[in-house]
């Protein structure tokens, strides 16, 4: 008899919470927070994320009046010392406009200070206003560019000494990158929005692919994960993590989220909208992505798990980060949010997708003796 080759540990279920450090008005009074308010508000969120036994915090990187942070890397430090446990992470680093040694310097110093909990979620961004700044203005061919930049970055993360040449930057010819990482693998996600070649560059890689879901039906987001599985497959890295990134909030009661989220989530979509052309965002389509098939979480604690389980169904995933401050919500709303996230949303969906994960390897199981008896 053939012993059955052993299945990998089920990894275990992540939940965590991203943002941007958004500023926008209060819809009913027209006040804007401080950055210096808004800033301190953010380093008690993170560090009461990390008291409720949330997994990850990431901040995003932009270059915008209506959101503060600019510098994720700085804003992480600060919450390094001021948490224990949570993994904290860029959500995203915008690559293209950032030299990769300089990223992955800025990294593994967060490495450092935290005690091995940094992590780097790379993406193109899904704004274009730090071109400009950085670049001039946009580049031919950004694909190219991002590409260059990631193996840059990949190549400081592996080695201590980078032997690498491309057209962004000067050439490095054995310089040593310091300092290094704490973590035996620093690990760096590959943040995916709708880009099918995207969803294919992160499996081929061997990097964990972070699926951005944040309008239409979560249905028509499998594809990108089966392409991701597919080229990790065929390159040889069959157990790659895969997260799910999405707006949402949550309340004690389900129409409380809805109350106090709308406002808020509206006011930011309809400018970005009037930016990109989008039509405007009602309460009714607003009530209909909230549903169960929507892309919103946004309702009371049962809701908002039955939703990720619903979800976890469909991609199989191992990670769900959640974007609650879409729109600057009073503080006090957002760490009740957060509280409740911690203390009842992701106890029920760790122990189902545990349950879950138990039930297949013992089918699996099950199935190896079966065949090799």
């Amino acid at each position: 008899m053939t012993a059955p080759t052993p299945s990998p540990e089920p990894r275990p279920f992540e939940l965590g919470l991203y943002t941007f450090a958004e500023r926008t008005p209060d819809p009913a009074t027209g006040l804007t927070v401080s950055p210096e308010q808004r800033m301190k508000d953010l380093l008690e969120e993170m560090e009461l994320a990390d008291q409720v036994g949330l997994d990850v915090f990431g901040v995003g990187e932009h270059h915008r009046p209506d959101y503060l942070v600019s510098a994720p890397a700085i804003v992480l430090a600060a919450a390094a010392t001021r948490t224990r446990n949570i993994r904290l992470t860029s959500a995203v680093t915008v690559l293209g406009t950032e030299d990769p040694v300089r990223v992955y310097q800025q990294f593994a110093t967060l490495d450092l200070l935290s005690g091995g909990r940094a992590e780097i979620m790379a993406g193109r961004g899904s704004f274009a206003e730090s071109f400009p700044l950085f670049l001039g203005g946009a580049p031919a061919d950004y694909d190219a560019l991002f590409a260059e930049k990631l193996d840059l970055l990949l190549r400081a993360r592996d080695h201590e000494h980078v032997f690498w040449q491309g057209r962004t930057r000067p050439p490095l010819r054995g310089e040593g990158v310091y300092p290094r990482h704490l973590q035996e693998h620093l690990p760096i996600w590959l943040a995916v929005g709708g880009t099918p070649s995207s969803a294919r560059r992160a499996g081929m890689l061997g990097l964990p692919m972070a699926l951005a879901i944040i309008g239409g039906m979560p249905e028509r987001f499998v594809p990108f994960a089966d392409l991701f599985r597919e080229a990790a497959r065929a390159a040889g890295h069959p157990h790659l993590p895969l997260g799910i990134n999405s707006h949402g909030f949550i309340a004690p009661t389900s129409q409380q989220a809805a109350d106090l989220a709308y406002p808020v989530h509206a006011e930011v979509m309809n400018q970005l909208g009037r930016e990109r052309g989008w039509p405007p965002m009602t309460r009714a389509h607003f009530e209909g992505d909230r549903s169960l098939r929507g892309a919103l979480f946004v309702g009371d604690p049962q809701q908002v798990a039955e939703k990720i389980l619903f979800q976890h169904d469909l991609f199989g995933h191992q990670r769900f980060l959640m974007q609650m401050s879409v729109g600057t919500l009073p503080h006090a709303q957002m760490m009740k949010a957060i509280e409740l996230f911690g203390t009842e949303v992701a106890p029920a969906v760790r122990a189902e997708v545990a349950r879950r994960n138990a039930g297949t390897a013992g089918l699996q199981g099950a199935e190896s003796a079966t065949g090799n008896s």
